[in-house]
């Protein structure tokens, strides 16, 4: 690791230290050269799959587009963010427990269905509506009976 003050490649640990979840390395270092100390993080790179979407493009997976469907479903729910935040995060697991190079945004939106119905049936029910393009009430209706 090259030292940030005096560019030397020469660098010692002094402490490391994991994560709660045990994703990320933080260490602590010194200069042999200048004695200056720093920290470095280390992170998991995860490499996730590309998205094909319904007319045949690809493109690459983005966190952000769920986390917006998320907060558009939940809009004035009485959901914490940090019950959102885990579902995002169990939505990137399971997307990648498949091992693929690229994944069909049918599959993502099934699995956002699922998050969303263990933390809200009305958020699920308002993503259900635009993902599957309801036409009428009786669509809504048989997604309420569903959800009951």
């Amino acid at each position: 690791m090259k030292c940030l003050f005096c560019n030397c490649e020469e660098t010692q640990v002094i402490d490391t230290r994991l994560s709660e979840d045990k994703l990320t390395v933080k260490r602590r270092r010194r200069c042999l050269q200048c004695d200056k100390r720093f920290n470095t993080v280390e992170r998991i790179e995860l490499q996730m799959p590309v998205v094909v979407k319904s007319n045949g493009t690809r493109e690459d997976y983005n966190e952000n587009k769920i986390h917006q469907s998320f907060t558009k479903a939940l809009h004035k729910r009485p959901v914490s963010s940090i019950l959102i935040d885990n579902a995002i995060d169990s939505i990137r697991q399971k997307i990648l427990s498949l091992g693929e190079r690229e994944v069909e945004t049918r599959l993502i939106g099934d699995v956002v269905m699922k998050e969303l119905a263990k933390l809200d049936k009305v958020a699920y029910i308002r993503f259900a509506s635009i993902y599957r393009s309801f036409q009428d009430v009786t669509d809504f209706t048989d997604i309420i009976k569903q959800v009951k």
